[in-house]
């Protein structure tokens, strides 16, 4: 029974999480541990342009990974012949490639697990094990959300984000700036922790959003700036009815001086991901990691001047 009285709470609206019926777990890499423990994979490939990470899993569990590379279109560059015991892992790069999610899934069957970390809105396809990582959309600490057929057999503990949540009410009450070392000191916390529930608090958080307004918004956003930016970029997408984007994806010759100036004036873009620098000397896996800018969808004015200025 719940206390009344006393103080008042969060007054955070009362929706519905939007994958009602995924397994909800407290971050998107123990999802995919959750998978590995489920499924008793030997071996997974894995892209050499994801987050490293999602290489914990593996190394907490001795499963043995082999890197592929992808093309310029963010697919594989091959499709690779896997045994009984083996899975291929894909990741939906920045929430615009579910339609090569949709091939892998023709061609691995159930042995294809999605990693929709970059892709919230993707759908999930029946019979792939897939997994979202909310905190790369929402303001929430943490969290993940898994969909599988098959349930482990163990307790799971529920996680607590209270102590996580500093640089969200930073950035709220101060600035973007004064929440950043908190940011990264809860990056930190999200290493090796154990599979857990998702916190309370981050599902609360969650079913207090208005996903149809946050997808309108993005592929507006989106749209404005691929009819700015689109005959400068490399890369070249259609998107399907199903794709909602994380970030639009700008591949440029000079990224990495690009995303310089974008820092030096306040839009902050993230390099996806930092770690493929030492894992390739190079290829277009280190190309994309270098000068692929992941500009942010969710500003609020879409004739954002500052912004059009550095990018063009």
């Amino acid at each position: 029974m719940d206390a009344i009285g006393g103080y008042f709470g969060l007054e955070l609206r009362k929706g519905e999480h939007y994958h009602k019926d995924a397994l909800r777990l407290n971050s998107a890499r123990n999802c995919f541990e959750y998978v590995l423990l489920a499924r008793q994979y030997k071996r997974v490939y894995i892209p050499y342009f994801t987050c490293e990470v999602m290489l914990e899993p593996l190394h907490k569990l001795g499963v043995e990974y082999v890197f592929y590379h992808i093309n310029e279109q963010l697919e594989p560059a091959e499709i690779i012949e896997l045994s009984p015991d083996e899975a291929f892992l894909y990741t939906n790069y920045f929430g615009v490639k579910q339609s090569c999610v949709e091939r892998l899934a023709k061609a691995y069957g159930s042995q294809l697990i999605v990693d929709n970390a970059q892709a919230f809105f993707a759908l999930r396809i029946e019979g792939i094990d897939t997994f979202y990582s909310p905190r790369k959309f929402f303001g929430v600490a943490d969290g993940g959300y898994l969909y599988i057929d098959k349930r482990l057999d163990i307790e799971l503990e529920q996680d607590y984000s209270y102590d996580r949540m500093s640089h969200l009410l930073k950035r709220v009450d101060m600035s973007a700036e004064d929440g950043y070392a908190d940011f990264r000191a809860n990056e930190s916390t999200l290493r090796n922790q154990p599979i857990k529930l998702m916190s309370r608090l981050t599902e609360a958080i969650l079913c207090s959003i208005d996903y149809e307004v946050v997808k309108e918004h993005r592929l507006k956003v989106y749209a404005e700036l691929q009819k700015q930016l689109g005959d400068c970029n490399k890369f070249h997408f259609e998107l399907t009815c199903d794709d909602v984007p994380m970030a639009y994806p700008y591949f440029i010759e000079d990224g990495e001086q690009k995303k310089k100036e974008l820092i030096q004036n306040r839009i902050y873009v993230a390099t996806y991901w930092p770690n493929v620098m030492e894992w390739c000397e190079s290829g277009l896996d280190l190309d994309l990691a270098r000068n692929v800018i992941p500009l942010p969808l969710n500003y609020k004015l879409i004739d954002n001047e500052q912004l059009k200025h550095l990018v063009l």
